[in-house]
Formats: structure tokens, sequence, C-alpha cells
């Protein structure tokens, strides 16, 4: 998609994904350990959350839908995409702390999203 080797991509993350929403004026996620987040105005961030074992089939159609539903309620783009993969990754993070990192599929993920949108008690 991007015309570069996996390795040029991974070697610098953060600047494919500047380089690439600048230039096609779009925002994106670039899914992996610390997805990176990208605006068109060329603002990269890094999320927090997350942990290997959401490396499974369908765990990125659970992202998809989180960030379609946070559009869908009129986010604005960016707060969507962050929303999304900071509350996508907070269920995988609460799936494996219940679960374990092995063998955690899509569904466990979706299982985690309602405590994941549950402030925790302070």
């Amino acid at each position: 998609m991007l015309g570069l080797a996996i390795a040029q991509v991974q070697g610098d993350r953060i600047e494919t994904v500047r380089r690439f929403c600048l230039e096609h004026r779009v925002h994106l996620v670039l899914k992996g350990a610390r997805s990176v987040l990208g605006s068109p105005d060329g603002r990269v961030f890094i999320n927090p959350t997350g942990n290997p074992g959401m490396a499974t089939g369908g765990s990125g159609d659970v992202l998809t839908g989180m960030i379609g539903a946070f559009l869908a309620r009129r986010f604005d783009p960016l707060a969507a995409l962050q929303a999304g993969c900071y509350l996508h990754g907070l269920a995988g993070d609460l799936a494996a702390a219940d679960r374990g990192e092995e063998g955690l599929v899509a569904g466990d993920l979706i299982e985690c999203i309602p405590a994941a949108l549950t402030p925790s008690p302070r």
C-alpha cells in the first residue's frame, strides 16, 4: 500500500504515519505494539494501551467497529481514533489480565468493552 518494505515502515513508524497523513490528507491508525495514530495536519500520537495477545484475527475488526461507533456519535475523526484505539487496547489489557495474553481472541476483547468504558473508582 505504501510502496515500502515492512522493515522500512517498522524502522520509523512515527515518520511513516506523519508523511502518509500529510500527503493524503487522512487520519490513520498503524496498528502494532503501541499503535501510531496520525491526522491530516501531521500530528502523531502513540496509543499507550494494548498487548501482544491482541495480535489475533478479528481484533482489527473490533477496533474498526469501535472507531465507527464513535464516528456515528459525531466525534471529531481524530477523537474517534484516539478513543477507539485507547479503549480497544484497554479492553485487550483487561482481557489479558483475566485470561492471559496467550490465546486471546477477538470475542474476549468484545466482552471487555463494557468494563473499558466504565470509569474506574479513584
